[in-house]
């Protein structure tokens, strides 16, 4: 949130706007801080000067006299009645113009996004510790990675639709990037998926150290696309049977073994190092294969050899698809869009935009920066195509063929950097506020 501090006294009708802008499903409000109102005394009852108000309970006099029982829900909240009713009656959210309603919104995006980032960041940083830990420390290191996989799930597994989105490619680095990205998306499908807690602990603990295997093995041989040797490219596969070593040095449970074991194996036997067909490979390994090939094709090694989200989601169907499960890969494809996140694209309006993120209720119909070089990049709201009924997307484009002002504008980035977040949704009178 765009406050200095996250708790304080409201003052203002803007301060509310920004507030509710934000999406939240709850707050925290502290009656003995506010500046409440006198409230009027109801006709014909006289104020009890012993009302004492408990938290967690239920005001009490001294004949031991409870509440009307209509008032029990605010008194199990330690709130005092009257003020509990006041609450109630608050007047709907004052309207507003569109430059406020424009500020809310963009306070509100930037509010996301910046938590996003610091999340990723915090994550990347918890992934090297437990790397650094592995090689001494193996059961600490297990500690740290389902430790970093339940603060992860912490965020994922609330009440709330979620979505993958795109995220500044300055946020983490590109070492713990793969094993993020891979990590990120998998936790998502797996929820899609309604694995179980010890499933997804398991899923996210195997995808975080999927590559563990690489840790001893020179730069330029951790990378399949790079031009390698036989003794290299064997070297390469043996990270498969070293990082299963590893894990089972870490205490690692069976569903996060098999995913490090198997998260190279392929649908139709082709993979290695056991040529394990679908019906031999665990659930979560699966997931892992598909998101990590494609991870892989967006951010490989040479950079110049990128694909577009776009471009590595249409490989994978056209030329792939019989490697991966039919069912992960079209769940896949739903979850991160026909578009995915990070994807440049022409509207049917003939304007150019960056996919940011994806409902998978909507997968033709993300959320996409579009480039008006009369509104400047940081204070330009983020288009919901899914409110947007003549208007979608025509085509994907590669970073060249955006004309310069656009490529300016919208910075395509070097790398895919992949965080999730609730699917945002704008208060009402924020919306109509925006389109007057």
């Amino acid at each position: 949130h765009p406050f200095a501090l996250s708790s304080f006294l409201i003052t203002s009708p803007d301060q509310i706007a920004t507030i509710r802008g934000l999406g939240l499903k709850q707050l925290r409000w502290s009656p003995e801080k506010s500046r409440l109102p006198e409230l009027p005394q109801p006709p014909g009852e006289v104020a009890d000067a012993d009302a004492i108000v408990v938290a967690g309970g239920a005001p009490h006099t001294d004949d031991g006299a409870g509440p009307p029982a209509g008032d029990a829900a605010a008194a199990a909240d330690g709130i005092p009645v009257a003020a509990a009713a006041t609450v109630a009656e608050l007047p709907p959210p004052a309207v507003i113009g569109p430059q406020a309603a424009h500020q809310s919104a963009l306070a509100a995006q930037n509010a996301a996004r910046q938590l996003c980032e610091q999340q990723y960041g915090e994550a990347g940083r918890a992934w090297h510790e437990a790397q650094r830990l592995v090689p001494r420390s193996p059961e600490q290191a297990r500690e740290v990675t389902e430790g970093l996989t339940q603060a992860l799930l912490d965020k994922l597994m609330v009440d709330r639709e979620m979505c993958v989105r795109v995220i500044s490619d300055a946020a983490g680095d590109r070492v713990s990037g793969h094993a993020l990205n891979v990590t990120v998306i998998a936790l998502l499908m797996g929820r899609v998926f309604g694995f179980s807690q010890d499933e997804m602990l398991d899923l996210g603990v195997g995808a975080l150290l999927h590559d563990v295997g690489k840790l001893d093995l020179p730069d330029r041989v951790r990378h399949a696309d790079l031009p390698l040797n036989p003794r290299e490219q064997q070297a390469y596969r043996d990270h498969v049977t070293l990082g299963v070593a590893l894990g089972q040095r870490m205490g690692l449970r069976e569903g996060a073994l098999a995913v490090l074991a198997q998260h190279h194996e392929m649908a139709d036997g082709s993979g290695f190092p056991a040529r394990l067909n679908l019906d031999r490979m665990a659930v979560g390994a699966r997931m892992v294969s598909l998101i990590n090939r494609y991870d892989n094709l967006c951010n490989p090694a040479q950079v110049a050899h990128a694909l577009t989200p776009h471009e590595a989601l249409s490989q994978i169907f056209a030329q792939s698809r019989t490697k991966f499960d039919a069912t992960m890969l079209n769940a896949f494809i739903r979850m991160m869009g026909v578009y995915p996140p990070g994807s440049l694209v022409q509207l049917t309006d003939d304007r150019y935009a960056t996919v940011v993120s994806c409902n998978s209720s909507r997968p033709l119909k993300p959320r996409v920066l579009v480039c008006d070089t009369k509104v400047p990049v940081e204070e330009a709201l983020l288009l919901n195509l899914d409110t947007c009924t003549d208007l979608g997307i025509r085509r994907s484009l590669k970073a060249t063929q955006l004309p310069a002002a656009a490529r300016d504008y919208l910075s395509p980035r070097q790398r895919m950097v992949y965080f999730f977040e609730p699917v945002p949704s704008e208060p009402a009178h924020i919306a109509e506020a925006l389109a007057a």
